[in-house]
């Protein structure tokens, strides 16, 4: 819905308003005109219900409005006698029209001193409910919300297995765009696959004033641009979902608005530069081990090099054997009984599975092994002299392709080496041409929602004009995954939008190690609890603050409580 669209809505909502309450304001003793009168009708209103004059903010405040809108209208069946378990049901199944029967009746029953606390200590439950699901979701809407890292897109900088604590005032809270939805849950209701919200009606994109921008190579969490998924790990077509609900993806914003992007040999250069990324960012690159000997998995643990895979032979395999080993195993190379080679985890297989199923087993080598390495961990290696040579790898042959942004085969980019490319700001004008339109198209066409084409001729029609230039209404961002070469990121789906931002990342709450392994073999992360996100420095837990801080809180709580009761 546009502003002017939602502005008839707002006028249509204010006279059904009155007409089905207008004998109330009257008969509490009020100009029975305010029952008409936007905004000031709420104030009065709240008078009436004898209810604080804020809760009228609440009323405009997108999804809160949803959970304080039912228990107005309660109030307002209450303040005229309608107390009934019934009459409760009624005004909120009606949406509120039940109120429609009481202002039209003929005997209309101010109660003007009502008690306003609960009458049971079911219904006192039932407000302490109302009360803290209103406080969370706006808490979870407009201030933090948690998230959990579900891959390693961001490895090692952030771990699968995170949670995370993400702030949405560091860059402005973006007021929800789905009118109608479930309260604290994304896109399906916990637990039963069903979707959360209504497609339909949509509120303008509006964010509230940030106290900062996105910096360069900071961490952000955003909607995922392209078509979405319905659930992680499963492949299916994607499914087109509004832009608050599209899947949350966190990466690091390795461009900025008005940004000059290439990527060279594996290496970020913004505008013509290389990259400095933060103490804390740890880019992972492809490399490849040489040992005439073969390349000790063994030796890189010792050195800390634990995110790597590993061979082992079977010896005198047996179903009893597999199935003790099966929850370790990444792949089988070869099935033969005589000839058993398996791929595992960095870990192996635990000592006390081997010895239960009396499995006796040989670790393989080989004169060459890929790793996923940081600059600091390719260093160790050299040092180490645990390998005859360490050769880091990229793409250097180019192939028209589709695979990468923008999804064009008149470009011929990987992820190794990718642009130039020009990262739109608002209010920027780029020239365009038949040669760079795919690069931009789809934030034209489809993020600021104009008409394109390129007809015959090879002019540029944006909506039913002819021009070879376009002035940008949002800024754009270019996200990028730390472990590159597995992160799906804006060399797949190209920039990422303003309208598309959820927030800053802020703390490490809790960190699981195992995390898509099975409840048994999760192992709490201690070192990680409460550690900042985008600060630099080396990390720092601040969980024994935060404890010794809950601690007064209780402490302090119930002092208050044995004070109260004396």
């Amino acid at each position: 819905m546009t502003i002017f669209e939602w502005l008839i809505f707002f006028f249509v909502i204010q006279f059904v308003h009155g007409f089905g309450t207008w004998k109330l304001y009257k008969s509490s003793g009020f100009n029975p005109s305010f029952a008409f009168i936007p905004i000031y009708n709420a104030i009065i209103l709240m008078k009436i219900i004898r209810r604080p004059v804020w809760w009228v903010i609440l009323l405009f405040i997108p999804i809160i409005n949803l959970l304080i809108f039912p228990v107005v209208w309660v109030e307002i069946a209450r303040s005229f006698g309608k107390n009934s378990t019934i009459d409760t049901l009624m005004t909120i199944l009606t949406l509120g029209l039940f109120l429609y029967s009481i202002n039209y009746s003929s005997n209309i029953n101010y109660v003007k001193d009502r008690s306003l606390n609960p009458k049971t200590a079911f219904g006192e439950w039932i407000s302490s409910i109302i009360f803290a699901i209103v406080l969370a979701t706006f808490v979870h809407t407009y201030f933090i919300q948690p998230y959990i890292i579900p891959t390693g897109s961001l490895e090692k900088s952030l771990l699968v297995g995170d949670f995370l604590f993400v702030s949405k005032f560091h860059y402005g809270a973006r007021a929800p765009q789905t009118a109608v939805s479930f309260p604290m849950v994304h896109d399906t209701i916990v637990g039963t696959g069903i979707r959360s919200y209504l497609n339909k009606p949509q509120i303008p994109y509006f964010r509230l004033p940030g106290f900062q921008k996105i910096k360069r190579n900071e961490i952000v969490t955003f909607n995922w641009p392209a078509d979405t998924v319905r659930k992680f790990f499963v492949r299916e077509k994607g499914v087109k979902k509004p832009i608050d609900k599209k899947s949350n993806y966190v990466k690091r914003c390795v461009g900025i608005p008005s940004d000059t992007l290439e990527i060279i040999n594996g290496k970020i250069y913004i505008n013509n530069e290389k990259s400095k990324m933060p103490f804390r960012a740890k880019p992972v690159f492809n490399y490849t081990a040489y040992n005439s000997k073969g390349v000790s998995n063994s030796n890189l643990i010792k050195l800390g090099i634990d995110n790597i895979q590993r061979k082992f032979k079977i010896e005198q395999i047996t179903q009893y054997k597999f199935e003790a080993i099966r929850p370790y195993l990444l792949n089988i190379l070869d099935n033969n009984p005589d000839n058993y080679i398996v791929v595992t985890k960095s870990d192996g297989i635990p000592y006390e599975v081997r010895l239960r199923a009396r499995i006796s087993m040989v670790e393989l080598t080989d004169i060459k092994k890929d790793l996923f390495l940081t600059d600091k961990e390719a260093e160790l290696i050299n040092s180490s002299n645990i390998t005859d040579s360490l050769v880091r790898k990229f793409r250097t042959t180019k192939s028209y392709n589709t695979s990468f942004f923008p999804n064009d085969i008149k470009f011929n980019w990987n992820e190794d080496n990718f642009g130039p490319i020009i990262i739109p700001s608002k209010n920027q004008t780029i020239n365009l041409s038949k040669e760079n339109l795919p690069l931009y198209k789809k934030a034209i066409r489809d993020y600021e929602r104009n008409s394109l084409e390129l007809d015959k001729q090879g002019n540029i029609i944006i909506n039913n004009k002819i021009t070879n230039q376009y002035t940008f209404k949002q800024d754009y961002y270019w996200m990028m995954g730390d472990n590159r070469y597995r992160s799906e990121d804006s060399r797949s789906w190209g920039f990422v939008p303003e309208d598309h931002i959820v927030g800053k990342p802020v703390f490490i709450w809790f960190s699981i190690d195992g995390i898509n392994d099975g409840f048994k073999n999760w192992k709490v992360r201690w070192d990680r609890v409460f550690t900042t996100v985008n600060l630099d420095g080396e990390p720092k837990s601040y969980k024994w603050y935060f404890l010794v801080g809950v601690l007064i809180v209780l402490i302090y709580s119930e002092i208050k409580k044995r004070i109260k009761k004396q």
